[in-house]
């Protein structure tokens, strides 16, 4: 998979005038989409929204499929894997509810789209993904694009990190069967955990979980969605 190097010849000021307009017309899709959605009438948050327009999501796609990298439809980045839907990253983003003092674990790095807009928002990310290849291409490209505030290796998602837990807050970009009991330990008290739950064939729910104070976990369904499967996951 090709992706974004400091010398990519599409990286000019021309062009980015022109991403930057298709970027500002997917976060307006985006918001209009939220809005009407049936899982709430609240808006999406301004400093989500604020985050995808600030992040070059044509970077993050092979160059061949740059023109379409700011459509609302996922695209695919080699290795059976894709990059999300915009509205689906910015929705499992709001359900976070992140601020600047929070540390997030990313299970499933990817195209490292969905790290990028969690860097804008976090504190610290750290992120795993299962391909070391891919891994290794994607911290390269995080770092080539600025964000300093993300540490990326390739590992099992279903163990976490523990190095760096507990976590504020964690997100799956990857459909499990169950949620891996590692992730709900290195989960804080007060803490979010969204992810899509499912099978490979199914139509999945994204879900959110929350921990309390006292430890007891409580879920609650978000959207449908279809994600790839989590790699690892029974």
């Amino acid at each position: 998979m090709s992706l974004y190097t400091a010398h990519d010849a599409d990286h000019g000021p021309a062009s980015q005038d022109r991403y930057a307009q298709a970027r500002q017309g997917m976060v307006e899709n985006i918001r209009s989409m939220a809005a009407t959605n049936h899982w709430g009438a609240r808006p999406m948050a301004e400093n989500v929204l604020l985050a995808l327009s600030k992040v070059p999501r044509h970077c993050f796609v092979p160059p061949d499929l740059r023109a379409h990298a700011y459509g609302n439809h996922p695209l695919p980045i080699g290795n059976g894997q894709t990059i999300s839907q915009p509205y689906i990253v910015a929705l499992m983003t709001d359900w976070l509810a992140l601020d600047k003092q929070h540390r997030v674990l990313e299970i499933g790095t990817g195209s490292g789209y969905q790290t990028a807009v969690l860097s804008e928002l976090a504190g610290q990310v750290y992120s795993l993904e299962v391909l070391p290849q891919l891994a290794a291409s994607v911290a390269k490209l995080l770092a080539d694009l600025g964000y300093r505030n993300v540490h990326v290796k390739a590992g099992d998602g279903c163990a976490g990190w523990p190095a760096h837990a507990p976590y504020d807050r964690i997100i799956v970009t990857a459909a499990a069967r169950h949620i891996p009991q590692p992730l709900l330990d290195q989960l804080k008290p007060g803490g979010r955990l969204v992810i899509p739950v499912g099978g490979l064939i199914d139509v999945q729910q994204l879900q959110l979980i929350t921990k309390d104070a006292a430890g007891q976990f409580h879920r609650e369904d978000i959207e449908s969605v279809r994600f790839v499967p989590f790699i690892g996951a029974d």
